[in-house]
Formats: structure tokens, C-alpha cells, sequence
């Protein structure tokens, strides 16, 4: 079928790109290339005609031609304006992306008659600071979200629940944990075993921020596109934990890639950003009914991998 990436240039969306051309469907990706590369299309290109890319912010008028164009089954709703500090500095930018870009996502599928809306939520930010660890979908209902960034990605959630009830929109969010693996940006905020990876290979001393006793639940990258796929069919009208339900400390995660990588330094230390989470892990439990999906990449593999990928870069 035709399926359509926004985010398609992404870290997770030419990923997800990738293992969708593999299983003979055809895809559209759409992506500003804010944060997307080029450079993360060429196995999608390698499909020839399956696979067609549109250099598009998702907030532009020209969407509905492009979908009325390619008529998407199912779309895959990636892309985002994905940083907690940006969105603290300018919360109008981020709502413009976050909840216009994906009403007019919705909008556009909407209109062309597309089956479902799958739909990438921050399971990092929509809890806030979770009362219970690991944080259970439930808790979203009384969440308070620290940043701007956690309040669009929750508010687009009741949307998508408006537009299942009253048009008609099949959809299932996936609430990420923090997802990492290669062709994450060790430039950008969110990718911190890629930016701590990639300073250790160039024989610099990453900055840990805070104490380094704060946690987060790292989920690999070809796990979270195993769970988008699954989705497909599955997970109707659900908001789906996508996560190990494990914590990792920033510390415990410096020591782990300092091994992998034979990096004998000590880490620099910062202050703790505004907006930032003591603990975060997510529960699983309903990703194993409602998609028949749980991780299988233990985190120690998944960093080898990942440092094996930007070895190669």
C-alpha cells in the first residue's frame, strides 16, 4: 500500500522508511530538513519508484496537492519541532509545528479518505514528572508536562481522540521513550548516546549535566520502528508506551559507552537545564496487547551498534 513518513529524512523516519520499502510498500516522505539529512535517504532511494521524498514544512498549504496527489492508505506522523530547550525559548514555534503542522496533517488525510494516523508522541515529556516509575498511559489524563515541548505533544493527543470520535480518524500514538541507535543527531539535544559517543571518538570529554543520577528508559531504534509497523493494524485509538520500562542513569550510560568505546577520561559536568526530568521509564504492558510488540534489543547491543555506525561515518 502507499503510506506516507512525515519526518521522513529524520533519525526514526527514513528508518521507519526503510523497513516499510522492505516490505514492498510504497512510501512518500516528507520532511523541511530542519533536523532531517539528506544523507539518511540513500537506501530509501535505492527503491527507485517505491520511494518519493518532497522537501515540505508540514504546516505548508502545498500538503493537501501532495496527498491528493499519492493518496495515502496509512500516514505516519513524525515529524515535530522535537526539542524541550527550543520550546522553552520559543513556545509559539513550537505550537505552530507541533499542533498546526499536525491538525494539517490530519486535515490532509482526512480529505484523501487515508485509513489511519500513526502518530509519534514523547512518552520522555507527556507524563511530566511521573508519580510511579515506570509511567503507565493512564497517567496522561492528569499530567502536568514541564515544557512547552511535552504540552503540544500531550494536547495532540486529545485532537487525535476528537478526530477518531467525530470524523472518523483511526489512529494509535506511540509514546516514545528516548530512542537512539544510528543516525541519530549528535548534534541535536535529544540524542545524548550519540553526542556522547561521538565526542569520545573524537577523543573529547562529553558534559553530563546535573549530577548524572537522572534517568531515562533508552529504547532502540530498530524496536520503536518494529512498533510503528505494528501499529498499522493494531492499537486502534490508543496511546501505546513504545519503551524498555528500565532506567538508566546519565551515568550508568557514560560508563557503558566509555567501555564499548575504550574511553578512559573523566566527563566534564554542567548545571541541569530548566524542564528537565529526575526519572523517567515507561511501562510496557500494553504494548504487548495492543500491538503485540515488546523491545528485544538489550541496551548494551544496541550501543555497540550504535558506536560501530558512527565509527563508519
Amino acid at each position: 500500500m502507499t503510506v506516507l513518513v512525515t519526518g521522513g529524512a529524520g533519525f526514526i523516519g527514513s528508518n521507519l522508511a526503510d523497513r516499510l520499502l522492505a516490505e514492498d510498500h510504497r512510501v512518500v516522505a516528507v520532511d523541511d530538513l530542519s533536523t532531517g539529512r539528506i544523507a539518511n535517504l540513500g537506501e530509501a532511494r535505492g527503491y527507485g519508484k517505491a520511494y518519493t521524498f518532497f522537501n515540505m514544512d508540514v504546516r505548508a498549504d502545498g500538503l493537501l496537492p501532495l496527498f491528493e496527489r499519492h493518496k495515502p492508505e496509512v500516514v505516519f506522523h513524525l515529524a515535530a519541532q522535537a526539542g524541550v530547550r527550543p520550546s522553552l525559548d520559543d513556545p509559539l514555534h513550537d505550537a505552530s509545528v507541533n499542533l498546526m503542522g499536525t491538525l494539517n496533517v490530519v486535515e490532509c488525510a482526512i480529505k484523501v479518505g487515508a485509513r489511519k494516523v500513526i502518530y509519534a508522541a514523547s512518552g520522555g515529556t507527556i507524563y511530566g514528572e511521573p508519580r510511579r516509575i515506570p509511567a503507565k498511559e493512564t497517567a496522561a489524563q492528569s499530567s502536568h508536562p514541564l515544557s512547552p515541548y511535552g504540552i503540544s505533544k500531550k494536547a495532540a493527543l486529545d485532537y487525535l481522540g476528537f478526530y477518531q470520535r467525530y470524523r472518523g480518524m483511526d489512529y494509535t500514538a506511540c509514546a516514545l521513550a528516548n530512542v537512539y541507535g544510528p543516525r541519530q543527531d549528535p548534534h541535536g539535544e535529544a540524542g545524548v548516546v550519540s553526542i556522547f559517543a561521538s565526542t569520545m571518538l573524537a577523543g573529547g570529554s562529553p558534559t553530563i549535566f546535573g549530577d548524572g543520577n537522572q534517568t531515562r528508559d533508552y529504547v532502540f531504534i530498530d524496536d520503536v520502528v518494529h512498533a510503528f509497523v505494528q501499529a498499522i493494524d493494531r492499537g486502534s485509538g490508543k496511546l501505546v508506551n513504545i519503551g524498555t520500562g528500565l532506567e538508566t542513569s546519565v551515568n550508568g550510560l557514560y560508563r557503558l559507552l566509555a567501555d564499548i568505546i575504550g574511553f578512559d577520561g573523566e566527563p566534564e559536568h554542567g548545571p541541569l537545564p530548566p524542564g528537565e526530568l529526575r526519572r523517567s521509564a515507561l511501562d510496557i504492558t500494553v504494548a504487548s496487547s495492543a500491538l503485540a510488540w515488546k523491545p528485544w534489543t538489550h541496551l548494551e547491543d544496541g550501543l555497540a551498534e550504535t558506536v560501530a555506525y558512527l565509527k563508519g561515518v
